[in-house]
């Protein structure tokens, strides 16, 4: 009979972590490890010869690092990578580096290298490995063109000067999971400076990364970006990275203040991500109706799929991405499929169609 588990190699310098991540991987009926690398140049050598569909790749290690490896692996013999990283600031730092050369995605060491409690992140290692199986083959092997930056002190070719405004007439929601950090770059660095609309960004990452993503996309981005904060003034021109472990929502300012404000909360705790895309858009939809533009990026599952729906409903517009190249077609496919999506574009012409749709 033929084996349709999906086959894991593992590559950790510290035997307890191998035995460990091989347990967790392994109480998956679908998933086996078919073995184990002790650093970054065995690592290379049994991706070669044995061909997984996952490669789990710790960054730490000797004779070959992660970073490395990982470079090696995507030059010689490309599949989907999961890196394994501490939840640490330096490791939220190279964990960035390794989504920009191929990583599909990532798992945090909830204590460090050698971590005793990585039990914790069981269903995060099983959920991002599967994930990682069904990546676009061919997307990985893309080496992105590199597109210069729009500098805040220029202006942007499609750009139309006005006068700033203390309100906005629309309101961007992004919504994004697997392969989520990279792909947003062939984005936001095209919006320019005076956009004349917010733009609220989910991913579905842990609290201890997401400073560290607000911070790269401010760097790299025209607009500016920060990470959400409750009790933030919505204001055009900016970017609210939604922070990680708990659901970003809006509501008015109320006292008689035009505009409106970020609200953070742990309700619904029901949900399978926090935070949501779901629960943003939803919010933001319920405020702003017609107003919104939803945008719903790669990822594993359906969050944000029924919220397209709604905003199309309720006069909004909204861009799937396509398969062609998202890392995961899973969250744009289930926005298509139940009519929630009035675009479907490759990433690198969502830019110009939230431009397009803003302004007109």
């Amino acid at each position: 009979m033929p084996n349709d588990k999906i086959r894991v190699l593992i590559a950790d310098d510290s035997a307890l972590m191998r035995r460990e991540i091989k347990r967790i991987i392994e109480s998956d009926p679908d998933l086996e490890v078919i073995a184990a690398a002790r650093n970054g140049q065995d690592a290379l050598e049994k991706t070669i010869e044995l061909q997984p569909d996952v490669v789990a790749l710790d960054i730490n290690m000797p004779v070959m690092d992660g970073l490395t490896a990982l470079q090696r692996i995507m030059m010689q013999a490309p599949r989907p990578v999961v890196m394994i990283s501490s939840l640490t600031q330096e490791g939220a730092r190279i964990t960035y580096e390794a989504l920009e050369l191929g990583a599909v995605d990532f798992v945090g060491k909830p204590d460090g290298t050698i971590s005793l409690n990585i039990h914790k992140v069981a269903h995060d290692i099983i959920y991002k490995i599967k994930a990682a199986a069904r990546s676009n083959r061919s997307r990985l092997r893309l080496r992105r063109q590199k597109l210069p930056l729009v500098s805040r002190k220029e202006s942007f070719a499609v750009s139309r000067r006005r006068t700033p405004k203390s309100d906005f007439d629309k309101i961007v929601v992004i919504g994004q999971s697997t392969g989520g950090p990279n792909t947003i770059m062939d984005i936001l660095p095209l919006i320019p400076e005076d956009f004349e609309a917010p733009i609220l960004l989910v991913q579905h990452m842990p609290g201890t990364f997401t400073p560290s993503f607000a911070q790269r996309l401010d760097k790299n981005c025209a607009i500016r970006v920060k990470e959400a904060q409750s009790g933030d003034i919505i204001k055009p021109g900016w970017g609210y990275l939604a922070p990680g472990d708990i659901h970003m929502t809006i509501a008015p300012r109320g006292m008689g203040n035009p505009g409106f404000i970020i609200r953070l909360s742990k309700t619904p705790s029901d949900t399978l991500h926090m935070p949501s895309v779901d629960v943003t858009m939803m919010s933001v939809v319920k405020y702003l109706g017609n107003q919104t533009i939803g945008v719903l990026l790669t990822g594993m599952g359906d969050d944000g799929a029924d919220a397209m729906v709604h905003i199309r409903r309720a006069g909004g517009r909204t861009i799937a991405e396509s398969e062609e190249t998202a890392v995961v077609f899973g969250m744009p496919r289930e926005a298509i499929a139940r009519g929630g999506a009035e675009f479907v574009l490759p990433s690198y012409s969502i830019a110009e169609k939230i431009i397009e749709l803003v302004r007109s």
